[in-house]
């Protein structure tokens, strides 16, 4: 379902699920999605905007039911849509740009050290299950300037081409119904989310903590744990396992730590 101006995918399929009832052109779809041409309101993670400019880029939430997974099996939610995500981008680069294309733990989608898209998911739910999860994408599709984006990078600009966004949308409910219907291959999917990741390979800057510390001079001060370490895994919950040189490892739930990106 296509809206040209809506405040939020993710907010307006939200209110429609706690109404009961979905709208008819939703409800019909195996898959129900809305793809707006703008967002007034675009979220991503942690609260921050998502800055697209209108009709240019794959603003979309899709709605997933009936998965039979359990509250605290969210995560494989995360990295089903993340290795969707990249799938559906792999059929628009050639076989050396999908070697660029990675993502950042725990859902950001990079090509290089540039954000190609984002995801934020929603889970509702009831008792011990997942009642429903509203799974929202930004994809960068064919903007070629940004604003206020810190690092953004889209498909137009790696490849040089203008790509039809209702054939993007398409391609991506068709690979995020394959996938959910892979859900319970844990191993499989595991595999292919650790062999998709960010910085993989090798030691790389991290930032643990950002903590103020009183004025001095008229100038505030931050100290600022950093260090280098490497990727060991992710934990059936999602959680970030670090190596550090030293050799300690070092465990991170989403928000605790940061990668330095220059």
């Amino acid at each position: 379902m296509y809206i040209e101006e809506i405040n939020s995918t993710n907010s307006y399929l939200k209110q429609w699920m706690q109404t009961g009832a979905l709208p008819k052109p939703l409800s019909h779809e195996v898959l129900p999605y809305i793809r707006a041409g703008y967002q007034t309101a675009g979220r991503g993670q942690q609260g921050n905007g998502w800055e697209s400019e209108r009709d240019m880029n794959l603003t979309c939430s899709m709605l997933i039911r009936n998965t039979g997974l359990g509250a605290d099996e969210q995560w494989l939610i995360s990295m089903m849509v993340s290795v969707a995500v990249c799938e559906v981008i792999d059929g628009y680069l050639s076989a050396k740009e999908r070697q660029q294309l990675t993502i950042k733990w725990p859902n950001d989608i990079y090509f290089g050290d540039y954000k190609l898209a984002g995801i934020l998911i929603e889970h509702s739910l009831m008792g011990k299950q997942i009642e429903y999860s509203i799974v929202g994408v930004g994809l960068n599709v064919n903007q070629k300037q940004f604003v206020s984006a810190p690092n953004p990078i889209s498909l137009s600009q790696i490849t040089g081409k203008t790509l039809d966004l209702q054939t993007v949308m398409d391609s991506m409910v068709a690979v995020t119904y394959t996938k959910i219907g892979e859900l319970r291959n844990t191993t499989i999917l595991r595999q292919e989310y650790l062999s998709r990741l960010y910085r993989r390979e090798g030691f790389h800057p991290f930032v643990e903590r950002e903590v103020s510390v009183a004025p001095t001079m008229n100038e505030t001060k931050r100290v600022i744990d950093s260090f280098d370490a490497e990727i060991k895994t992710i934990t059936p919950q999602g959680q970030l396992v670090l190596l550090l040189r030293s050799g300690e490892e070092r465990t991170y739930h989403f928000k605790q730590i940061r990668y330095v990106i220059e």
